[in-house]
């Protein structure tokens, strides 16, 4: 028998390795001058010289077979880092000294802050303590100039009354003067009749005081008609609105008649009043 085998091996193509050369086309007559002229230089280098028989006899080296290039390999897994807080970790990294001194240093600014705050507090309330003296004091001398005034007017108030009285009581020590005393009391009943005219015109009589009452009104005045004070006796039979009527009544109506009336005039003087419908 005969049995024959055909076999071949075809070796696969080798990948090429390494960086791949890259290649820029340059028009040379777009160069510099001074490029164009060191080209030209190059071009015109003697060519080198041919080889010895010395450097003919000695054999080719072989070509070195190329290493085949490194397979890649896969990357590592970096390590996840801790779950820490990198806080903690620097304030762990801190010594205790260090610490303790940072906390100190906090402290005693703490202190300082307290003590200028306290400080601030006490400026303000001593402050405050001066604006509340100072005012009091404006307070009372403002009461010392107030009594002092109220004071000299009463003075001259009083000084006025003791004038209007001596002539008051001038003019009823003096002698009645020569003529019919008839004529006197006429006088006196047109006064009466002129104050109870003035008084009535400026008095709103109230709905509940009857027409026919009459009430004794008890005047102090001074010469001219300026009234002192003024009382309602406690007999008349008005009820206390009434009253307090016939009292601004007469306030009203003052100054009281006073010219014509001065042979008849008193500082003390009982009007008996009567209200009238208008």
């Amino acid at each position: 028998m005969y049995f024959g085998l055909w076999w071949t091996r075809q070796g696969a193509p080798q990948e090429s390795w390494g960086v791949p050369v890259q290649a820029e086309v340059i028009d040379a007559n777009a160069l510099s001058p001074s490029l164009q002229r060191a080209l030209k230089r190059e071009a015109v280098k003697p060519p080198p010289p041919p080889p010895t028989p010395e450097e003919k006899s000695l054999p080719e080296p072989l070509p070195e077979e190329t290493p085949p290039p490194p397979q890649p390999r896969a990357q590592e897994q970096l390590p996840e880092p801790d779950a820490v807080d990198q806080e903690e970790v620097r304030r762990d990294a801190v010594s205790p000294d260090t610490r303790l001194r940072e906390q100190e240093a906090k402290q005693r600014q703490q202190q300082v802050d307290l003590d200028e705050q306290e400080r601030q507090k006490q400026e303000q309330q001593q402050k405050q303590r001066e604006i509340l003296a100072r005012l009091e004091q404006v307070k009372a001398q403002r009461a010392l100039a107030k009594r002092a005034a109220d004071q000299a007017a009463a003075r001259l108030q009083q000084l006025a009354d003791w004038k209007a009285q001596q002539a008051s009581d001038a003019a009823a020590s003096a002698s009645p003067p020569p003529g019919n005393p008839d004529a006197d009391n006429g006088l006196k009943a047109r006064y009466a009749a002129a104050l109870t005219q003035a008084i009535r015109s400026n008095w709103t009589r109230p709905d509940n005081v009857p027409l026919s009452a009459r009430c004794v009104i008890n005047i102090t005045q001074l010469p001219g008609g300026k009234v002192i004070d003024v009382q309602v006796s406690p007999s008349c039979p008005y009820d206390a609105l009434g009253k307090r009527s016939v009292e601004a009544a007469v306030l009203k109506a003052q100054p009281l008649p006073y010219a014509g009336f001065e042979s008849v005039f008193k500082r003390q003087l009982e009007l008996h009043f009567q209200a009238e419908d208008n």
